[in-house]
């Protein structure tokens, strides 16, 4: 068993129930302090936490909500109960931390002191349920070894986390990418090990979920790459779903209109071109550029046939992350009006309902 009286745990939860007893489960008892960040759930989950043996930290929500300011105000709570801690496992609360995961994280950071974060493999629990868990399985199946970044379950060297200030609060996606790149720029690295990490429930058994779910991601990404994109950070992602889903759409509609316009100020005339032969160039023109929509799909079916475990899988995911472009647009024009309107951006919760955008808070604007 890992040293307890130098790991500690904290997890972040709302209206989670039985996915937060089970969190909780895992790692009460062994002695770490466990503290819960509560964003003033109406289920009784901060009661219940505190039955079950941990600190519990009761969210101000009428100050700008973040899954950032929660874990940063977990981490403030932590250094008041147990100050000595070097590393903090920061999980969500519909995750379940495995045995043995505690014990490979600190030994990846007892051997190695620039590593400022460690992940591992984050599993959904019933796969089985629904194309969108599936697939969201498949998303969490990230390479073993050096990381640009980690996400919401991870186990940080507590001196690197103080070193870099924390999570920024203001950041309501993304917030572990944006603090891995604020980590890496001071000499620390992140690394995902070859273990298994967490157990999460994502309980996304509709479309509207996973589509919420990606107006989310589009959103946060492009709130990132706004305000924090100096080294790159999502703007790839971002000029990928602007491409699929307004710039490729724009470049068919021109193909498909555009001849006919030019015919009709006699171009197409005066050069002789019969009407036969114009339709001819016109279509071909337009199914290849139509043959990129299925090319772009089967380039990401198969490079995710390893992660995915089969072609089933494989394709389905890469068709859902096609469509998910689309999504991934509608949330960066919401963060772009947000933005214009001067609030701050918003907590898009997929098991949900989307919280309402707020005033900027002081000092949060950049």
């Amino acid at each position: 068993m890992p040293d307890i009286t130098l790991i500690a745990l904290i997890a972040i939860g709302r209206n989670e129930g039985q996915r937060l007893r089970r969190c909780l489960a895992s790692v009460i008892g062994g002695g770490m302090p466990v503290v819960y960040v509560d964003s003033a759930s109406t289920d009784g989950s901060a009661a219940m936490a505190r039955e079950m043996g941990a600190e519990v930290v009761d969210l101000d929500m009428s100050r700008p909500f973040s899954a950032a300011r929660a874990r940063n105000e977990g981490f403030a709570r932590l250094m008041q109960i147990s100050p000595g801690v070097q590393y903090v496992q920061f999980v969500d609360g519909d995750c379940e931390v495995v045995p043995g995961w505690m014990d490979a994280a600190k030994s990846a950071l007892d051997a190695d002191e620039k590593l400022a974060v460690v992940c591992g493999r984050r599993r959904e629990r019933f796969p089985e349920a629904s194309i969108y868990n599936r697939l969201a399985d498949v998303e969490w199946n990230t390479p073993i070894g050096p990381a640009q970044s980690c996400g919401g379950d991870s186990m940080m060297r507590v001196s690197a986390f103080q070193q870099a200030g924390g999570y920024d609060a203001s950041v309501v996606a993304g917030e572990e990418p944006e603090l891995c790149q604020r980590l890496r720029g001071l000499g620390w690295t992140i690394r995902r090990i070859d273990a298994e990490m967490t157990l999460h429930d994502s309980a996304m058994l509709r479309f509207g979920q996973w589509w919420k779910r990606s107006v989310r991601s589009g959103y946060g990404a492009m709130d990132v790459a706004t305000r924090f994109g100096s080294q790159g950070l999502f703007r790839k992602q971002v000029a990928s779903a602007r491409w699929w889903a307004r710039d490729w759409v724009i470049v068919l509609i021109f193909i498909l209109i555009g001849p006919l316009v030019l015919w009709a100020v006699t171009i197409g005339r005066d050069a002789g071109i019969s009407w036969k032969l114009r339709l001819a160039l016109q279509a071909g023109l337009a199914l290849l550029w139509l043959s990129l929509l299925p090319l772009q799909t089967a380039r990401i079916a198969f490079g995710s046939r390893r992660r995915a475990g089969n072609w089933k899988i494989s394709t389905a995911y890469a068709i859902l992350t096609m469509i998910g472009k689309w999504a991934n647009v509608a949330g960066q024009r919401q963060y772009a009006r947000d933005r214009a309107a001067g609030k701050l951006a918003r907590m898009i919760d997929y098991k949900g309902e989307s919280k309402k955008a707020a005033p900027i808070a002081a000092g949060m604007e950049s």
